[in-house]
């Protein structure tokens, strides 16, 4: 079976990465529920960065189209409720192993 894998890169406010690390836990299951897997995420504490992984079976057009849904889902909605807004910028790509 064909996975697709995202890598998510944000930038965090100075002094602000432990807000978002202490909410960040509440994202996972509301993910799960739309099918995704968080593979592992880091902390660049020498750069403000938030990196993580994200996994779901199909190509990148089904990714797409289940992050469109989970995107406009309640639950997601209810989640970033809590949201510290201290991602400065971010940049997401479509990653496959190197070997």
């Amino acid at each position: 079976m064909t996975t697709t894998v995202q890598l998510r890169r944000y930038s965090v406010e100075p002094g602000r990465m432990a807000d978002f690390v202490a909410w960040f836990p509440s994202i996972v299951p509301v993910r799960e529920q739309y099918g995704f897997r968080v593979l592992e995420a880091w902390v660049d504490e020498a750069n403000d960065a938030f990196v993580w992984s994200v996994e779901l079976d199909g190509d990148e057009a089904r990714f797409t189209e289940v992050e469109t849904v989970y995107n406009a889902s309640p639950e997601r909605a209810a989640a970033f409720e809590t949201f510290p807004a201290v991602v400065t910028s971010q940049l997401n790509a479509f990653v496959r192993p190197a070997r």
